[in-house]
Order: C-alpha cells, then structure tokens, then sequence
C-alpha cells in the first residue's frame, strides 16, 4: 500500500510542478513551495489510497482556479476584496468537490491545514526578511 501511495504521490508531484510553474512557465519558489504543501496536506489528510486518487484530481483543479483567479487579478488589477470574494467563491465550490472524495470531517481538516501551511510560510519568509535585515546591519567582522 506504500508504494502504492509513494507512486500516486510521485505522479501528483509531476502534475503539481506543471500547475507552480511561473507565469514565464520557468520553474521557481512556487513549485518548491507547493512540493512542500503536498506534502504538508498528505501528512495532515492521511488518506487512503482510494481517497487519494479521487483527491488530488479534484486539488490540482483547485490549485488551478485559484492561480488564475490571482494571475488575473494582478494583470487587470483588481481590488483585494474583488479578489479574495472570487477565491472564498472557488473555496466554497470545491468543498462540495472535495466532499465528493473526502469525508466531511477530512474536507474541513484541508481547509484547516491549507490555512495552517500558508500562515507558516509567510511566519518563515518574515523571519528570513528580519534575519537578512539583522545581517546587514551588523558590520564585517575580522576575527
């Protein structure tokens, strides 16, 4: 069953890195990120093989609506409101999705987690701003 997953997994990421890909379609931070996220969201969904295989689908067209709808935001410059009422829109569509493959219970543990995974990002690149930001105010030293 653990390999099972380990192949499903290594397929999902093949596709995954499609979706990150940069608007230039160059590989950057946004797969890496996103490899990350998987694997955040399969630790914290622990899902069977039968739930995966509906799950992940139904994920990358998520992943998908929500890029364009970001991507479409910034190139026509909408406000952010305008913007997050459109994702909140997409987020409510793919519950009822995501209720197709996953229990009610796993859906909400998603969303949960998905909250949890970008709210832990952005708590690390600040950390790394004020880190750099530290660094260079400290002057050379010569031990």
């Amino acid at each position: 069953m653990k390999r099972i997953l380990l192949i499903l997994l290594i397929a999902l990421g093949a596709s995954v890195v499609t979706v990150a890909q940069d608007d230039d379609g160059k590989e950057g931070a946004g797969s890496r990120i996103e490899a990350l996220k998987i694997a955040y969201l399969t630790k914290k969904l622990n899902l069977s093989t039968d739930e995966a295989q509906k799950f992940w689908p139904i994920y990358n067209q998520y992943v998908g609506e929500i890029r364009k709808t970001r991507i479409d935001a910034r190139h026509n410059k909408e406000g952010e409101i305008n913007t997050e009422e459109k994702i909140l829109n997409i987020r409510k569509k793919y519950n009822g999705e995501f209720g197709k493959a996953l229990t009610s219970e796993k859906v909400n543990t998603f969303f949960k987690a998905e909250k949890e995974f970008g709210t832990g990002v952005q708590k690390e690149l600040m950390e790394r701003r004020m880190q750099r930001m530290e660094n260079r105010k400290q002057p050379f030293r010569n031990n």
